[in-house]
């Protein structure tokens, strides 16, 4: 077996801004109790000189006052992806869900009592390979959030905000 060494210019650095927790805390805060808080996230997965990594993107959607405009925060991770098989991708999805998790967490005390819904870019279509973690990750989320998930179709905030986060983060 070969190991290779990649640069850090080979591996090109997305724009790398992580979300500032105490900054949305404090939107939030300011914010009515009606506000709801979406989170998602979603990961892309491709090669760079041989080696297959993945882009995790978390978002945070306050929709004001649950009527209004919103405000989205977000942050795009890039890691080193080991998934095998890329028609199962469970590790990289698995990984999508202790992210949502972990940010969940991190805001928990200002998300009590407001309405909130963690979506995941998951399909449990069987047709699609992300329906092989499914069952895992919403359990993995009532059980770590005490909130039961959305999976796609339902899961905007993963299928659309997280995505389009991506490319505004990246340009």
């Amino acid at each position: 077996m070969q190991v290779r060494f990649l640069s850090r210019t080979q591996i090109k650095k997305v724009n790398m801004k992580h979300i500032d927790i105490a900054e949305v805390k404090a939107f939030i805060d300011a914010q009515s109790p009606q506000t709801k808080i979406y989170i998602g996230a979603d990961s892309q997965r491709f090669k760079v000189g041989g080696i297959w990594f993945a882009d995790y993107t978390l978002a945070v959607v306050v929709h004001i006052d649950g009527c209004h405009g919103c405000k989205i925060f977000g942050e795009v991770e890039r890691e080193r992806d080991y998934d095998q098989r890329k028609n199962k991708p469970s590790m990289r999805l698995m990984n999508e869900v202790y992210k949502v998790s972990e940010l969940f967490q991190k805001l928990k005390e200002v998300l009590e009592d407001r309405i909130v819904e963690v979506h995941l870019d998951i399909n449990p279509n069987e047709m699609y390979g992300s329906s092989c973690v499914v069952q895992q990750a919403i359990g993995y989320i009532k059980g770590t959030c005490n909130v039961t998930p959305l999976v796609k179709p339902s899961a905007f905030a993963a299928s659309y905000a997280a995505d389009r986060m991506k490319m505004l983060l990246a340009a």
